[in-house]
């Protein structure tokens, strides 16, 4: 019998099911605690706790207000009943392409364009960029690592902070999530811009941004610098960070449902480089053979050139 209730599940549980788990995915993605995103949104704690739950009686404005305070959008809540592979990628290109790029899309989903057998046009080679979430050791160790190679090193959101001439919470607290994205994919396009090799260290959240992070691993060798979540936890700390998700009561639950959420696609990196009960030495030591192959390969094409 339980079975049977099991199998026959009432379809509008069931999307609300999907519903709670897209809202918690999104959520751990963009690095929120659920007690930010019921501030940010204006919606209760225990609403959004239910909602989560699959349990949410949700209307379309309050889903709206939902999606809003995660800089997210509507669309990507909503379960689809035939998921498209890579849709949000396909979405934001669609959201940022002219009418010409458009008319040539159509023409070759539809089969009628001449691009069959043209190669892909391939993105410049830019350096190495480190992702992972914060207290990973992407700031030091890139440091350590560009100096080693004698690449310049950059950080992203110092990049964006310098850019426009605001701090990254001043940027969240004015323009939203949304805003601070835009932000960083058009600091990403300027450093790009410079066609020069370096070290970039991105921000935690960079990989919740399909166009963004695409643009990462097609311009740079990407090594997920991964840590285990008490380290995570501990390094922000020492840091003094007193951001929500290293002051929150329950900082360590938050934490590990934002890696398991962005595992995979952290993992999406041409190289993992483990850092947990290493010294700053052994890290960097580890990250440095990691980036031997890519150097090599470098030195080759120089060589050729």
């Amino acid at each position: 019998m339980t079975r049977d209730m099991t199998e026959n599940i009432d379809p509008e549980t069931g999307f609300l099911e999907q519903l709670g788990q897209r809202v918690r995915t999104m959520r751990a993605l963009r690095g929120m605690s659920r007690k930010v995103l019921a501030k940010v949104s204006g919606i209760s704690e225990r609403y959004i706790a239910q909602l989560e739950s699959g349990k949410g009686n949700v209307s379309i404005v309050l889903l709206r207000r939902v999606s809003n305070a995660m800089g997210a959008h509507l669309e990507d809540l909503i379960p689809a009943t035939e998921p498209v592979p890579d849709w949000p990628v396909i979405r934001d290109l669609l959201r940022k392409a002219t009418p010409n790029q458009i008319a040539q899309a159509k023409e070759a989903l539809s089969g009628q364009g001449q691009g069959q057998g043209v190669p892909a046009h391939r993105m410049s080679f830019s350096g190495i960029a480190l992702i992972g979430l914060r207290g990973a050791g992407k700031s030091t160790l890139g440091k350590t690592l560009a100096k080693e190679i004698g690449w310049s090193f950059v950080e992203l959101n110092k990049e964006i902070e310098r850019q426009n001439g605001l701090s990254v919470a001043e940027i969240i607290a004015l323009y939203g999530q949304e805003g601070f994205r835009r932000m960083e994919q058009a600091a990403l396009g300027q450093l790009l811009a410079r066609k020069e090799l370096m070290v970039l260290a991105t921000g935690g959240g960079i990989v919740s941004e399909p166009l963004t992070f695409d643009l990462i691993l097609q311009s740079f060798y990407t090594i997920w610098l991964k840590a285990k979540p008490e380290e995570h936890m501990a390094r922000v700390r020492s840091q003094g960070d007193l951001r929500p998700m290293a002051d929150d009561r329950s900082a360590m639950a938050e934490l590990r449902t934002i890696l398991l959420s962005r595992e995979p696609l952290y993992a999406r990196a041409s190289a993992v480089v483990d850092t947990s009960g290493l010294s700053v030495d052994a890290a960097a030591a580890r990250l440095v053979d990691a980036v031997a192959p890519v150097l090599q390969s470098e030195a080759k094409m120089f060589a050729r050139g």
